[in-house]
């Protein structure tokens, strides 16, 4: 059984231009985010997805895998266009702006359900959100779901809006997804709805056509999405914290 991981990388940010390559301690984040991912035991191969030579180069200089792709609006787009071209029986699409994250929790969305399945299934990792503050960053992506875990909406705001009680346990997607080809076959061949366009969330496409899209929660989610320049400088404190007296220039 062969069980892929696609690390979509894009020099293009709209508001971190070249965030791939950014430099943590002497290494581009991309080392960081593909050194953490190879850790995790359930994936069998990974890989690098881009459209960039400059990207390209920092792969080869680091030994990473990588696979040279067109230009696409998002990054199911282009783990579809990697599954056109190498073969596995499950897509784990890991987002490239996260170098904390840990293998584990990387692991826990290899789900033998989707790999079984004949029908077009997909899923992507949920934690509870602990802070207020969080619930209202409109970057953090608000998930609500039935009883057998299965995606209802996914929305850049809080979801759902508390009449009584703001005792409510509110979960955030997690950049971490997988699907079967069937499912990356169907999210190509159908069009954004109004929901996705609006939300600017490609993930509800999903949604929107009642696909079999699940939800895993992992416990004690401590990793961070850089999105600006400020996270990155905490990404950075943060490792040097946990590595005291490691000499990152030797690695």
């Amino acid at each position: 059984m062969k069980i892929l991981g696609v690390i979509p990388a894009r020099y293009g940010s709209t508001r971190f231009p070249g965030k791939p390559l950014a430099d943590i301690l002497g290494k581009p984040m991309i080392w960081w985010v593909y050194n953490q991912a190879k850790k995790a035991k359930k994936l069998t191969d990974l890989i690098v997805a881009t459209d960039d030579e400059r990207i390209v180069r920092a792969c080869d200089q680091f030994d990473i895998p990588n696979i040279m792709t067109n230009i696409h609006e998002n990054g199911i787009s282009r783990v579809h266009e990697v599954s056109q071209k190498i073969k596995a029986d499950l897509y784990v699409q890991i987002n490239g702006d996260e170098p904390l994250i840990e293998a584990s929790v990387i692991d826990k969305i290899v789900l033998e359900d989707i790999i079984a399945s004949d029908i077009e299934f997909g899923s992507h990792l949920i934690a509870k959100i602990k802070n207020p503050i969080e619930l209202l960053d409109p970057t953090n992506i608000k998930v609500v779901f039935d009883n057998k875990c299965k995606t209802l909406y996914m929305s850049r705001t809080p979801i759902p809006t508390p009449y009584k009680s703001i005792m409510f346990n509110y979960y955030k997607h997690i950049g971490i997804l997988s699907y079967n080809k069937k499912m990356l076959d169907f999210f190509v061949s159908h069009m954004p709805q109004k929901y996705e366009i609006a939300e600017g969330l490609e993930t509800l496409r999903f949604v929107e056509y009642n696909k079999n899209f699940l939800c895993k929660e992992v416990d004690n989610f401590n990793s961070l999405s850089v999105d600006t320049l400020k996270d990155l400088e905490r990404v950075i404190q943060i490792i040097k914290e946990k590595n005291e007296n490691f000499d990152f220039s030797s690695r």
